[in-house]
């Protein structure tokens, strides 16, 4: 009985430490690299950059609307100059 209940909290120690790990990699990692993918994502379509200052500029890129139709972003992004 003792082997059992020494497995048992072991499983738990282990599922409790996984779910740990993926509520901080949720909280903390997965936003930033979202963040990043869609800033990439909008500066190879930028369409309208400003002059590059500091080794940044600010552009707009296309917005798919919900009829499939394309239009241009009403808010900039920062982007590396190239």
């Amino acid at each position: 009985m003792k082997e059992a209940t020494g497995e048992l909290s072991t499983t738990v120690i282990a599922v409790v430490a996984i779910a740990a790990v993926l509520t901080i990699f949720v909280t903390f990692l997965l936003p930033s690299l979202r963040a990043g993918l869609r800033a990439r994502t909008y500066c190879s379509q930028s369409v309208d950059c400003s002059a590059c200052t500091g080794g940044k500029q600010q552009c707009y890129y296309y917005e798919e609307q919900a009829d499939g139709s394309l239009q241009v972003s009403t808010n900039p992004i920062t982007c590396d100059c190239d």
